[in-house]
């Protein structure tokens, strides 16, 4: 089974990862981490926002790279018989479909753990990781990249062919 963790910023999508990848087991693959550890040294130490609209080409390019040797990974372990979840953003539902897709193909189950935060809570959750740098800290979110990813998430539905666990 592979759990697509789904969720806006400041959901608790990493937290929420490690926590089911203990008791559920699975293997976590976790995008922010893959991107810190292979390219965090290319990058400038806490950029501000204005660096990831600038070098969105690079970065994207990036996380494709990342997201393809994932979605090879977890297939190769779940053809196995091992379970995996994905802390890959997933904040759209074409995102979402092609992993879907890709793992049914190969006869793979997927679901859908959609946390379904209220908003006032995901920006005091995304201050606050702003503020104390702790463990899930990768970067600065300021309020313009919180509003852009805002405007870009799509919640999942019934229709994108896995099912789905709401967690509030």
């Amino acid at each position: 089974m592979i759990a697509l963790i789904v969720g806006s910023t400041g959901a608790g999508k990493t937290t929420y990862s490690k926590k089911i990848g203990e008791s559920w087991p699975g293997v976590v693959y976790s995008i922010d981490n893959w991107m810190k550890n292979l390219y965090g040294q290319d990058m400038p130490k806490d950029p501000p926002s204005n660096w990831y609209y600038e070098n969105q080409e690079w970065y994207v390019d990036r996380i494709e790279r990342c997201q393809n040797q994932i979605r090879e990974l977890t297939l190769e372990g779940a053809l196995k018989g091992y379970n995996a979840i994905l802390d890959l953003g997933f904040t759209t539902k074409d995102h979402r479909k092609s992993f879907i897709d890709f793992f049914s193909k190969h006869g793979v189950s997927t679901e859908i753990h959609y946390l379904n935060i209220s908003i006032e809570e995901r920006k005091r959750r995304v201050q606050e990781r702003n503020s104390t740098k702790g463990e899930t800290f990768v970067m600065t979110v300021d309020d313009t990249l919180f509003d852009y990813m805002e405007s870009i998430f799509e919640p999942p539905s019934e229709d994108e062919g896995a099912g789905i666990r709401t967690i509030e």
